[in-house]
């Protein structure tokens, strides 16, 4: 946690200076620039933008609608799709979907539109009277949603449209998952992830009850026993290991620790800010690690991988984000041996460089060190065993350490669906996790309405 770090300086720059660090990462379009770039659409038949978007917006129609002046057909066509609609216009990487596939990028101007935008654009400016969507006829059933996460969130708002009741059992202090807690603070600004939640919520029917975890105060057989289904949208919480002597000395932690502390702080310069920083990873978290700890003032910053910049899961828009802030970038490098000083705290690492052999990553035995006051590790999540640790739970087939299920998103135990991040199909996106939510919620009210007689009781 980040008690590893406390013994470190903060930063030398004031809370609100540090702040001016913190605004969002590309500025919101106006009105004016809107009109523009939504006449660039072509409004495409059968759009390969619509076509690729994991979450199945009709892009072409929406920015039409922005186009024409209809903001609120805009925004409403993007939440009936993705009612996290603002916060995926915001960290989704539309540069590997719907913009790398908008046709514009094949003409003359070589730009597609500007759809993240447009998409943030619609939502940010609605101006619904009430909730743009009503309930249907209640059914009386009840559902269970253990995460409030984006896939939670995703499948209770759908859920409870249908006319179901929701109650979401979330661990945390507040909702939100990831979008709250593991998003870099210049993406998601101005405590949006909470103003998406509140407005989510407006459709009614849906109870969140918080400090609420799955194996301690909740039990898995207890939700089945009292909920007609029980949808799991536990995410990933765990950090993977790098598995090396020292990795639990003061010094060393992972990013996703410090990413939710950096958010939650209401004054950054109180943050312990390392002097030099080593960060361990490939993918966007390693990226919004490296970027924000330069942002607090570390003097230097380095992001190290074991392959090549192509190998990356970080696009290479994220990369250019890196580089743009004074990030080095190390990359065919594996971390060998945690380097500690007298009293034990963290004072570098050493690597061995990595070559191809015979299409295989190996160790060349060639090494070398570099100086960091801090390590961060962001290579990658995983189950956390304690979200699991349910008697219950522990009997749901897995595929390696994600929960399996089928193309209904049903686990093998009756009435238990799961999705987003903790199940094996698909990528970890937001996007990706919101369209779980919103399909098992569409086979959930299926299943449920197929049985006649309610479960709960």
């Amino acid at each position: 946690m980040i008690e590893s770090l406390k013994y470190m300086p903060q930063s030398r720059q004031s809370g609100s200076a540090l702040a001016e660090h913190f605004t969002d990462l590309a500025p919101a379009l106006n009105a004016r620039q809107a009109a523009i770039e939504s006449a660039r659409c072509l409004y495409c038949y059968d759009a390969p933008c619509t076509r690729i978007c994991p979450s199945e917006i009709d892009v072409a129609s929406f920015i039409r609608n922005i186009h024409e002046g209809n903001v609120n057909g805009a925004a409403a066509g993007i939440l009936k799709q993705n009612i996290l609609g603002g916060s995926c216009a915001r960290v989704c990487p539309t540069e590997i979907l719907c913009e790398d596939a908008c046709v514009r990028n094949h003409d003359a101007e070589g730009q597609p539109v500007k759809i993240g935008l447009l998409q943030r654009y619609a939502i940010d400016n609605m101006t619904f009277a009430q909730h743009p969507f009503q309930r249907a006829p209640a059914t009386g059933r009840r559902i269970a949603v253990v995460g409030a996460g984006p896939a939670g969130l995703s499948c209770a708002h759908r859920l409870a449209m249908l006319g179901n009741d929701v109650v979401i059992y979330e661990a945390r202090e507040k909702s939100g998952g990831l979008n709250e807690y593991g998003i870099a603070k210049y993406k998601l600004t101005d405590d949006f992830a909470q103003k998406e939640v509140a407005f989510l919520l407006g459709i009614g029917g849906i109870e969140i009850r918080h400090g609420q975890t799955l194996g301690g105060n909740v039990q898995l057989k207890d939700l089945q026993a009292q909920y007609d289904a029980v949808f799991l949208g536990l995410g990933l919480g765990a950090s993977r290991r790098l598995g090396l002597t020292g990795e639990d000395a003061p010094g060393l932690l992972a990013a996703v620790d410090y990413i939710a502390a950096l958010r939650q702080a209401d004054d950054l310069s109180q943050l312990p800010v390392p002097a030099r920083a080593i960060v361990i990873g490939a993918g966007n978290t390693a990226i919004d690690m490296a970027v924000q700890i330069q942002r607090l003032g570390a003097e230097e910053v380095t992001l190290v991988y074991r392959r090549g910049f192509d190998a990356m899961s970080a696009t290479g828009h994220e990369q250019h984000i890196a580089r743009e802030n004074q990030v080095r970038m190390r990359t065919w490098a594996q971390p060998q041996q945690v380097l500690l000083d007298e009293a034990g705290r963290v004072r570098g690492m050493r690597f061995e460089k990595t070559a191809l052999n015979n299409g295989r990553l190996a160790g060349t035995g060639e090494t070398f060190e570099i100086a960091a006051d801090a390590i961060f590790k962001a290579i990658g999540q995983s189950m956390d065993e304690d979200s699991i640790s349910d008697p219950l739970a522990k009997t749901l087939q897995r595929d390696g350490d994600k929960i399996h299920v089928d193309d209904q998103f049903r686990t093998i135990l009756p009435r238990i669906y799961a999705g987003g991040d903790c199940v094996a199909p698909g990528q970890d996106l937001t996007v990706q996790a919101v369209q779980h939510g919103k399909l098992a919620a569409l086979a959930i009210h299926r299943d449920i309405q197929s049985n006649k007689e309610p479960h709960h009781g």
